[in-house]
């Protein structure tokens, strides 16, 4: 259904050279852009708006390139990226559209169901390799990661490893769904997901950010209760020039109705 408008729209653009807006980048946002520039064409019928994923970098690359009219990123724009912006003689807006909590996911059949973020951190920097370290039985873990364009890559390096490296030859996968495929497939597999990708294919662990003291599960109420540690916002980038264009879109997201989406696709509220 989602792909059909979206397609619809593209063609409506091509046929009758309507100024279609475009919005690129992090695969996290996919599903939220999607489903808000479903809604936002349906009020606006004159609209035709086209989202793709990619990954935040490729988001940010193509704001650079003036390829998009946003950016959807799931994680902040970087000191070299905002230079590379100014350089080309842009200047960028940035507006927080929802939350999103990340969570670490294993085979359904995994007995493991805590872990600290030491834990985890020893797990993708190749420390630790075997789920017996962790109370788990006699199997090689096998850590699935999103690939280095992706904010959520970034977000997971800067708060779980501390910014240290993953393990070499980590296996790295395009998108979200990737990961949540190869886990429910591989019985000694981890990764990590945004919070609206959960699913019954896959086992959610329980995270401790003081070293095994208390464990919380990652929820949208510990997210907003703030106990649950691993929650990032969610980032539209956009030019100043272009702010016309973009801000009858962004009034939408920020809006009553848009952020009643946020919450059904399974993110964050501002509020």
């Amino acid at each position: 259904m989602k792909t059909t408008i979206l397609t619809t729209g593209m063609l409506v653009a091509a046929l009758f050279g309507a100024q279609a807006q475009k919005i690129k980048g992090s695969d996290t946002m996919l599903p939220l852009s999607q489903k808000e520039a479903e809604s936002f064409m349906k009020s606006n019928p004159s609209q035709t708006l086209i989202v793709t994923g990619g990954g935040s970098g490729v988001g940010i690359a193509a704001l650079l390139e003036g390829t998009t009219d946003l950016a959807q990123s799931s994680r902040k724009i970087k000191f070299d990226e905002k230079q590379k912006l100014q350089e080309g003689g842009k200047s960028v807006k940035e507006v927080i559209a929802a939350y999103d909590a990340l969570a670490v996911v294993i085979h359904p059949d995994n007995k493991v169901s805590n872990l600290t973020r030491e834990q985890l951190e020893g797990i993708f920097t190749g420390k630790i390799k075997n789920w017996k370290e962790v109370g788990g039985d006699d199997l090689k873990i096998i850590p699935y990661s999103r690939e280095t364009s992706s904010g959520t890559y970034e977000f997971f390096k800067e708060s779980v490893l501390k910014n240290k490296n993953y393990v070499n030859g980590i296996m790295s996968l395009p998108a979200t769904g990737a990961i949540i495929q190869s886990v429910s497939q591989t019985k000694g597999a981890i990764g990590y997901v945004g919070l609206a990708y959960l699913n019954k294919s896959v086992k959610a662990v329980n995270v401790s950010y003081n070293q095994g003291k208390t464990s919380v599960e990652p929820s949208i109420a510990n997210a907003k209760n703030k106990t649950y540690p691993i929650v990032r916002p969610l980032f539209y980038y956009y030019e100043v020039k272009s702010e016309k264009k973009v801000k009858p879109f962004l009034d939408y997201v920020l809006s009553t109705e848009g952020q009643k989406i946020v919450s059904e696709i399974g993110f964050i509220t501002l509020k």
